[in-house]
C-alpha cells in the first residue's frame, strides 16, 4: 500500500516463518498452519529439522550410526514433502537441516534469519509432562512470537 506522500506502507504480517519439523503429527500440523498462514501473508516458511546428537551410544558405534542414517533419511523424505506443500501453497519455502538440541537450533534459525514468527507442535510425550519440551524452552529463549500449534 503506498500512501499520498509515496511511502510504502509493507506488508500487515510476517515476512519469515520458522517451522519446526521431525515428521510427528504435530510438526506437520504446524508446518501446514505454517505454509496457510504464509500463504495468506505472502511470507516465506523456513522448515527447520533439528537432528538431536545421540546422548547414549555402544563402544562400536552401531547405534550411532543407526540413529544418524535413520535421520538422514527422515531428512531426505522431509526436503521434497516441504518443497512439494510449498509449490501446493504457492509459497516460497527453504528446507534447512542442522545438528544439535532442536529447541536452541529452531530459535538460532529464527534469530539469524530476523523471523517474524516460530511455529512448533505441541509434545505429546509424557515426559514432557515433568521436563520441558522444545516448544516450551522455544518460548521461554525466542525473541519473537511463538506459536505452538496441539
Amino acid at each position: 500500500m503506498t500512501t499520498a506522500a509515496g511511502f510504502d506502507l509493507g506488508p500487515d504480517g510476517p515476512g519469515t516463518l520458522v517451522v519446526g519439523v521431525d515428521g510427528s503429527d504435530t510438526s506437520w500440523r504446524a508446518l501446514y498452519y505454517a505454509f496457510g498462514v504464509a500463504r495468506r501473508q505472502h511470507a516465506t516458511v523456513l522448515a527447520v529439522f533439528a537432528v538431536p546428537t545421540p546422548i547414549a551410544f555402544g563402544n562400536d558405534g552401531i547405534v550411532v550410526g543407526a540413529i544418524a542414517e535413520a535421520n538422514e533419511q527422515l531428512a531426505d523424505e522431509l526436503r521434497p514433502a516441504i518443497q512439494t506443500l510449498a509449490v501446493d501453497f504457492r509459497v516460497r519455502a527453504e528446507f534447512i537441516c542442522r545438528v544439535g538440541d532442536p529447541g536452541i537450533m529452531l530459535v538460532q534459525v529464527a534469530q539469524e534469519h530476523h523471523a517474524d514468527a516460530l511455529i512448533v507442535g505441541a509434545s505429546q510425550a509424557l515426559i514432557h509432562q515433568v521436563f520441558p519440551s522444545n516448544a516450551i524452552r522455544a518460548v521461554r529463549r525466542c525473541r519473537c512470537p511463538v506459536t505452538v500449534v496441539p
